[in-house]
């Protein structure tokens, strides 16, 4: 159910709706929307009723909400939620770009490339310190050694670091270098992962499972808004189907369907979506027309000799290009592209 407020209900009445809640053995949730406030409640098993809340002073409407995901639907939250990492917003008229290689390969690899990124004018590097893989014989990253150099990436060139964290063990150490954790395909509905993140109060990054319906995907949301932290970017990144001539189909069906369904801010992962870097320029391009607000893009030096996911990665040079073709796009869909670009000329 969602208890929606009178513009003008003084504080003392928002707490005690949200006591009367608590009382009934229920959660509350204050959303803030721009224009009104709400307050949704999460815990009940069964159909609450409307005139438990609709005599309160400052209550406007309890409306019931039928859908299995709460938090995250527009039911409860009208407007599009914008995340702010480390003052950039993510979900805002602005497209995020996020770029940088899928692995951290060494300190001066990681270095590189993150001066070389910031230079063409992107404000968030993608780096993995933990890498959990298909095979316990494929690259499982540096582990602890990445994270001291991605930590050293963000403080030098001032780039919010987005790495991924696998497991509940790992995460606090994860989260002191990291600006937004990233919780991969793999882990999407690993629920004590899940209900960690939740805990914590720092962005994430929500991939879509590799195999999960729209509905599985906000369900897992569902966990992280639950915990108490709101701010979760989901990104599409391809699903597995019976084609075998892409590493995955990207279902940029989800953008606009997300988008009706849910206030949180989505990204897409053409890298993996697709799978070979040809193909990333036209994938990023067509997602950004089907209305995602930002990409997540793989860039590495010299993919050929990437310890992963080489053959998908692009070059900066072509990244460069893709970027030109993103000054040009925005506009059309009605978003800016702010790159700052600092000596640009000189990207290899």
């Amino acid at each position: 159910m969602l208890v929606v407020m009178k513009l003008d209900a003084p504080r003392a009445d928002v707490e005690r709706v949200k006591e009367k809640i608590k009382k009934l053995g229920y959660t509350p949730h204050e959303i803030p929307g721009q224009e009104r406030l709400a307050i949704g409640i999460t815990g009940n098993r069964e159909k609450l009723e409307p005139e438990l809340f609709l005599n309160f002073p400052g209550v406007l409407d309890a409306i019931p909400v039928t859908k299995p995901f709460k938090l995250v639907s527009r039911d409860f939250k009208p407007d599009n939620s914008v995340i702010t990492v480390n003052g950039e917003p993510v979900g805002d008229r602005e497209l995020t770009i996020i770029a940088g290689p899928c692995s951290v390969e060494g300190r001066q690899q990681i270095m590189d490339i993150a001066f070389t990124l910031k230079e063409i004018g992107v404000k968030f590097l993608r780096g993995g310190a933990y890498k959990p893989r298909t095979s316990p014989y494929s690259f499982q990253g540096y582990k602890t050694e990445a994270l001291v150099y991605l930590k050293e990436v963000r403080d030098v060139t001032g780039l919010r670091i987005v790495t991924e964290v696998k497991d509940t063990e790992t995460l606090p150490m994860v989260a002191e270098c990291a600006d937004v954790l990233q919780v991969g395909a793999r882990n999407m509905q690993n629920y004590s992962l899940l209900e960690a993140v939740g805990a914590q109060r720092k962005p994430v990054l929500l991939k879509r499972g590799m195999a999960a319906t729209i509905e599985e995907w906000l369900m897992a949301a569902e966990y992280i808004l639950n915990g108490g932290n709101y701010n979760v970017i989901l990104c599409e990144r391809g699903i597995r189907t019976f084609e075998p001539s892409t590493r995955n189909t990207l279902d940029l069906n989800a953008v606009p369907i997300i988008k009706k369904l849910s206030h949180l801010p989505i990204i897409v992962d053409p890298s993996h979506g697709i799978g070979v870097w040809d193909g990333v320029v036209a994938m990023s391009l067509a997602a950004i027309a089907a209305g995602a607000d930002g990409l997540i893009i793989e860039v590495h030096q010299d993919p050929a000799m990437a310890l992963s996911d080489g053959y998908q990665s692009l070059k900066p040079s072509k990244f460069k290009l893709l970027l030109d073709k993103l000054e040009q796009l925005a506009p059309i869909m009605n978003r800016t592209f702010t790159r700052n670009t600092v000596n640009a000329e000189i990207v290899q």
